[in-house]
């Protein structure tokens, strides 16, 4: 399969492995790679010389394209980045900050560089600062999100009408019959999160995993938006929250209540009661953790059996 995205990345599939926090090391990087798609260390839950051992590891175990996730409200930013130039990644997703901020930087060192965004607004924005493609991300996506709360389905068109460059289209896609949704909406492949939250291979605990294949429509809710918006799986942080809420707490209230840590706690050490769950809508139809590789195929096998029923009615 060829499109614009498979030549970008040098890429079998135009499936991109997103770069979650506490979920996206060497290990589920280097696996969905390895199957033909195009896996992402997630450098926002590591320190500088964490992500440098997550490179070279993952080097070590694939000879395909690979890349780093960074969210550039990171505090060491340039440390990240002068990281990812030095161990000679050539992949770089950038999302939470500004585009233009580093874009020249990275494109200079020869990285090919995609930047997040949640609305049409912030896609022009990256096209003008000269990304090479952008993830267009709908409210259903796990994790931070954006505020305006478009449908992934409603924003792919939307951006494709004005953006000339590539589009990922993310949120709320985890089989072959949304990935071809979204390609017939205007797309030229896709960003899949949770379904890779739920590999064997992802580096979140086992008990968030199961909590993520348990988990039903209705399940999740995108809150705290004053800070930064990010959909959770409901639990007892979850409802502490929304009590914050009906008691009209104050932002302050609101950060205290946060505090650090939440999600390293619940997603990578398993604590299902106090700690942040961040995990997609789409969660509500992941029924079991398999191995990426068996995931990517799957993806690919139920693409191509709906685009053949696209294509002629049988």
């Amino acid at each position: 399969m060829q499109n614009r995205i498979t030549e970008l990345f040098r890429v079998k599939y135009p499936i991109i492995q997103a770069g979650m926090v506490w979920a996206s090391g060497w290990k589920l990087a280097s696996a969905v790679s390895n199957a033909g798609g195009l896996g992402l260390i997630g450098a926002g839950s590591m320190y500088p010389e964490v992500l440098r051992e997550h490179i070279r590891k993952c080097k070590r175990v694939t000879n395909k394209p690979f890349g780093v996730n960074v969210p550039m409200l990171y505090p060491e930013i340039d440390k990240i980045f002068k990281i990812i130039v030095e161990e000679g990644v050539k992949i770089v997703f950038t999302s939470a900050g500004n585009p233009k901020t580093w874009s020249s930087y990275l494109k200079d060192n020869g990285i090919t560089v995609v930047h997040v965004v949640s609305s049409l607004k912030f896609a022009l924005k990256a096209q003008e600062a000269g990304v090479n493609a952008i993830v267009a991300e709908g409210f259903e996506a796990g994790g931070h999100n954006g505020r305006d709360e478009t449908t992934t389905f409603v924003l792919i068109p939307m951006v494709k009408e004005k953006i000339h460059i590539p589009i990922i289209a993310a949120g709320g896609i985890a089989t072959g019959a949304g990935m071809l949704a979204a390609m017939v909406l205007g797309a030229d492949g896709v960003q899949i999160g949770s379904r890779f939250v739920a590999s064997e291979e992802a580096s979140s605990h086992s008990s968030f995993k199961e909590e993520v294949v348990k988990a039903k429509e209705g399940d999740t809710q995108l809150t705290l938006k004053e800070l930064t918006p990010v959909r959770l799986l409901k639990n007892k942080f979850y409802l502490e929250v929304q009590a914050a809420y009906d008691r009209d707490a104050s932002f302050e209230e609101l950060k205290s209540l946060l505090g650090r840590g939440r999600a390293k706690n619940g997603m990578f050490e398993g604590d299902l009661e106090e700690g942040e769950l961040e995990i997609g809508q789409v969660s509500s139809i992941i029924h079991e953790i398999k191995p990426a590789k068996q995931i990517v195929e799957e993806i690919m096998c139920q693409y191509r059996d709906c685009l053949t029923l696209f294509c002629t009615g049988k």
